[in-house]
């Protein structure tokens, strides 16, 4: 009981569901630590949990992008790796973890300015990579990913104390109403809804493909919904969508003909580190959440200034 009470985020317990209050800032330090947002872009994301930028990449940066994207996932040094997802009863790679350590480019792209001052300023400190992935929802077999919060997923299984992180997903691809698109409830971030279920051990080898444990009850997805909506982050590729690590968010399979890829890239505040994961859980391996080093990213343009 004591474990419960100090904890605000508690979850996945002997109890039942529960709708939990936000106690953390959305936007820390009036995001005056980094200029990349107008006013009015911060307030956006402060209101809805989260933010659609709209052709940040060029074609070209695109398709370079892609293009290596897909060479990873044909690469079998790669594949063979732990850090390869595939989709249930199928051989097709679902998701690459750890790619901004996998790739240059996509190290490069983890410090693009366009997206690390964004999140430098969200989050009011120099941030790290929490955790780096390409995402891949082919056409026809693309599973769905289940509604959920990451933060439950992170605060339980990670340690992650706080919410202090974002969600940063480059589309590499159109996302159109069709193709399993990125769904987001507006203002879902400022409820934290508290999962049934204990979390067995190893359950990331299970929640990656499928996720049973951490999701959240139905008519806590009712209401959130009924409160604020479902927004469809459909956009052209070379788009950018920020959103907060609690925002409610998840996609529909895809059964077009037209696939879906992106690169999704988890920055957590140097000030929010991990502890210990809850409950006595084992430790995540360090592609699904960092721990070896919480080192802040140097952005391509050098010019941070604490």
């Amino acid at each position: 009981m004591n474990i419960l009470m100090k904890d605000l985020y508690a979850s996945r317990t002997d109890r039942t569901s529960a709708i939990i209050a936000r106690r953390d800032p959305v936007v820390y330090g009036g995001g005056a630590y980094a200029d990349a947002l107008a006013s009015a872009q911060v307030a956006s994301y402060e209101r809805d949990g989260f933010l659609m930028l709209e052709d940040v990449f060029s074609e070209d940066e695109v398709q370079g992008l892609l293009d290596e994207v897909k060479r990873m996932s044909a690469d079998p040094s790669i594949t063979n790796l732990e850090e390869a997802i595939t989709e249930p009863g199928s051989d097709a790679v679902r998701s690459i973890f750890r790619v901004h350590q996998l790739s240059q480019m996509m190290d490069k792209l983890a410090r693009d300015p366009r997206l690390i001052h964004v999140a430098r300023q969200l989050l009011g400190s120099e941030v790290y990579m929490h955790q780096s992935r390409a995402n891949m929802k082919p056409g026809f077999k693309g599973k769905e990913f289940y509604w959920h919060s990451d933060f439950e997923t992170w605060h339980v299984e990670d340690g992650m104390p706080g919410m202090r992180a974002l969600s940063c997903s480059v589309l590499l691809t159109d996302n159109n109403a069709c193709n399993g698109p990125l769904m987001l409830l507006p203002g879902s971030h400022q409820q934290f809804i508290s999962c049934q279920g204990v979390t067995p051990d190893n359950h990331y080898k299970k929640s990656l493909k499928k996720q049973e444990y951490g999701v959240p009850d139905t008519l806590s997805l009712q209401l959130l919904a009924e409160q604020g909506g479902i927004q469809a982050m459909t956009a052209r590729a070379g788009s950018v969508v920020f959103f907060d690590c609690n925002t409610m968010h998840g996609s529909n399979g895809n059964i077009s003909p037209w696939p879906r890829a992106n690169v999704f890239m988890v920055y957590n505040s140097v000030e929010n580190t991990l502890e210990p994961p809850k409950y006595g859980l084992a430790p995540r391996p360090e592609h699904i959440a960092t721990r070896k080093s919480f080192d802040p990213l140097v952005p391509l343009d050098a010019t941070v200034t604490a």
